[in-house]
């Protein structure tokens, strides 16, 4: 079904649950997996996609259309996932490097990834960028989006988020090269 069905669906009060309830299967796995990927931790990304899905649910009257659904849900889930690190740094007064280095525990502790030396190396290089740069090279290198939607999301130029990927790039490489000496 697409987007725009979804949301004459949506619109109709009569269908309204049911349309709702076919978004949240044709998104929730990407979203989930969005915000994994900056947050971690299996349980918060849970947390943090319902959260994504109520505030899309008390928002969707409001949806112009202006972008795609996936570009609104992306920002939704952005918005959240980079409170919930800001949050997470205030609640245990932490510097940036330890909650880095709390996660980068966590990618130890559980492994999200089936235990591939590798992605477990880049997991954790990319835990020593900063939340925004982390967000921009995951959101182009693993979600493949353009920077076109990345800036839609992101409320970022084009030339700033190719700038913010390059450097992430370097530093990644950076990371990696010496995680290999």
């Amino acid at each position: 079904m697409t987007d725009q069905e979804l949301l004459e669906k949506f619109a109709n009060p009569d269908s309204r649950n049911y349309a709702f309830n076919l978004l949240v299967r044709k998104y929730q796995q990407k979203i989930y997996w969005h915000i994994r990927k900056m947050v971690i931790d299996h349980d918060d990304a849970n947390d943090l996609t319902q959260e994504t899905f109520i505030k899309a649910w008390k928002g969707l009257d409001n949806f112009k259309g202006d972008s795609q659904l996936f570009t609104w849900l992306y920002k939704i889930s952005t918005n959240e996932s980079l409170n919930h690190l800001s949050k997470k740094k205030r609640r245990f007064f932490l510097p940036i490097n330890d909650v880095s280095e709390e996660l980068s525990n966590k990618l130890d502790d559980h492994s999200l990834i089936s235990g591939d030396e590798v992605q477990l190396k880049l997991q954790k290089a990319l835990l020593t960028l900063p939340d925004k740069q982390r967000l921009v090279f995951n959101m182009k290198y693993f979600d493949d989006l353009k920077y076109e939607e990345i800036a839609e999301i992101t409320g970022t130029s084009v030339g700033a988020l190719k700038a913010s990927y390059h450097l992430a790039s370097k530093k990644i490489e950076e990371f990696l090269s010496n995680e290999t000496l």
